[in-house]
């Protein structure tokens, strides 16, 4: 086939510069190639679209080469995260949904198409506390912050921007994931669990970068 020959080409510039070259050596190089190029895209291909363009912005901007080798790395370490968070919701006592409308007054945790995570606190004295954690390599953003007293601008809604009019930052990147609390958890426990979760996955996170993409 025409990836073949085009594989089998790459083996052989690979090894031109070989004092020898037999067949078996060529052919040898050829199947390595091709194994290798065969598992790029195995971590990626689980990842929906929108999700993988946005991560080949991060890479982009990341410090890591920018190569299908990296992206390869973040999809790997994206989807670590994403079933750490949904074991963690589910450890949580958390539900999934598609939106919180900004005068719902239950605090919220979301993962983003980045794999970051926003702790949205209860409605306290109409206000929420808030906090904001990167992944750790965007460089357009800080990698921790807080805010006590923040307000929505808008609802959350899944594959849209978080927006505050005054939060830990101005908006996130477009919402993966959002987990509530049903209305019997009270306020005060609300922000207690939610604290837990989002420093547990943020020890996480961070092991998951440390393992996919640091020590790759």
């Amino acid at each position: 086939t025409v990836k073949t020959k085009k594989i089998q080409k790459k083996a052989y510039n690979s090894k031109k510069s070989a004092v020898k070259f037999d067949d078996r050596e060529f052919f040898y190089y050829s199947y390595m190639i091709l194994l290798q190029e065969g598992k790029m895209g195995e971590y990626l291909n689980q990842i929906p679209e929108t999700v993988q363009e946005h991560l080949r912005d991060i890479v982009k901007i990341s410090g890591l080469d920018n190569s299908d080798e990296s992206l390869e790395r973040m999809a790997e370490a994206w989807i670590e995260k994403k079933n750490a968070f949904e074991k963690e919701i589910d450890s949580a006592g958390m539900e999934e949904v598609d939106y919180l409308d900004k005068d719902d007054t239950r605090g919220a945790l979301v993962m983003t198409y980045s794999g970051s995570l926003v702790n949205i606190g209860p409605v306290v004295d109409e206000k929420r506390k808030t906090s904001y954690t990167s992944i750790g390599l965007r460089k357009d953003v800080p990698d921790a912050a807080e805010e006590d007293a923040s307000f929505l601008s808008r609802d959350v809604l899944i594959d849209e921007e978080v927006q505050f009019e005054k939060g830990p930052v101005r908006k996130t990147s477009a919402v993966y994931k959002i987990a509530i609390y049903n209305d019997s958890l009270e306020a005060d426990d609300q922000e207690k669990v939610l604290t837990r979760a989002t420093l547990a996955l943020t020890k996480d996170f961070i092991d998951i970068n440390k393992t996919c993409i640091s020590n790759a």
